[in-house]
């Protein structure tokens, strides 16, 4: 149970898995209550020019700390401190948590309002997509799994997590009538419709936040190929990065399982077999083998 009184908050954001709320701000320093469910995931980064503090302290639960040195888990009355941070840590919460985060470069109003903002564009493009409000929650779910199985470093869990949730978002920019077409779509509208990864990165780009705009250049590759077929740039192998990698396949088996408004999914086996079938052509085939070591718990997800 935490000890933080909701009278005190300022203003309060709540996302899925996250809340936030400002409990008091002044002289560039602030003061801002979490609180994380199972398994979500928060991060700190390096900022430019960044001789700023940040202070984390546990009020209730777990959480697991990764960064360079490896994974500790801090708990109820544990501290952790940076000035300035200079590298990636990432935290994920064991069971639901709570912590204040002190910083001295203040970051609410905005992080919070373009949070905000492209959470509800994600939301929107999903449904207009045909698919539910859970699609990429689920695509998260599951690349944050991945992660952990190919042992990537906090930087890339960071990376991944904000790319896999807004992996779409440049659908946005994509008229309805090319999103919502039931049947083939002419050579002109695939062109448009294979614009939505640059439309992606340049949103992301466009927050000036330094994590959006590096997850956006994993944005703009998630439909790279590692034959070199994909688009828009045509990379091939290792050009593509191991995060865009990793989406590529998630989310080519959710929208193969998936019901939508104009198509119905396929069955489980139907998707594991078209996935085995490209690996090494579509799919990194480092990336294929990890998926079917944990698909059983993939596909729970």
């Amino acid at each position: 149970m935490g000890i933080i009184n909701e009278d005190s908050f300022i203003e309060t954001v709540h996302m899925k898995g996250l809340q936030i709320s400002l409990i008091a701000s002044g002289d560039g320093t602030e003061i801002i209550y979490h609180k994380l469910e199972t398994d979500a995931r928060w991060g700190l980064e390096p900022l430019e020019g960044g001789g700023t503090l940040e202070f984390i302290h546990m009020l209730s639960g777990e959480m697991l700390l990764k960064d360079s040195n490896g994974e500790k888990t801090l708990k109820a009355g544990d501290s952790f401190q940076r000035c300035p941070v200079t590298e990636h840590h990432i935290f994920q919460s064991i069971g639901q948590s709570e912590f204040l985060y002190v910083t001295s470069n203040p970051v609410f109003h905005y992080y919070s309002r373009v949070t905000n903002e492209l959470r509800e564009l994600v939301i929107t493009i999903e449904e207009t997509d045909g698919y539910t409000s859970d699609h990429c929650d689920r695509i998260t779910k599951m690349s944050m799994v991945m992660a952990d199985e190919l042992k990537l470093n906090s930087r890339q869990i960071l990376k991944l997590n904000l790319a896999a949730f807004l992996h779409d978002i440049g659908k946005v920019k994509v008229p309805i009538d090319i999103l919502q077409k039931p049947g083939k779509l002419s050579s002109v509208e695939w062109e448009v419709m294979k614009q939505h990864t640059t439309f992606g990165r340049e949103i992301l780009q466009e927050t000036g936040l330094p994590s959006l705009i590096e997850a956006g250049e994993v944005v703009e590759q998630h439909h790279e190929r590692y034959d070199g077929t994909g688009y828009p740039k045509g990379l091939i192998g290792d050009q593509i990065t191991i995060e865009a990698a990793i989406i590529s396949v998630v989310d080519s088996f959710d929208a193969m399982t998936t019901d939508r408004v104009y198509q119905k999914g396929r069955s489980v086996s139907e998707a594991l077999n078209e996935i085995k079938n490209n690996r090494g052509t579509m799919y990194n085939p480092v990336v294929v083998d990890s998926f079917f070591k944990i698909k059983d718990k993939l596909i729970k997800i």
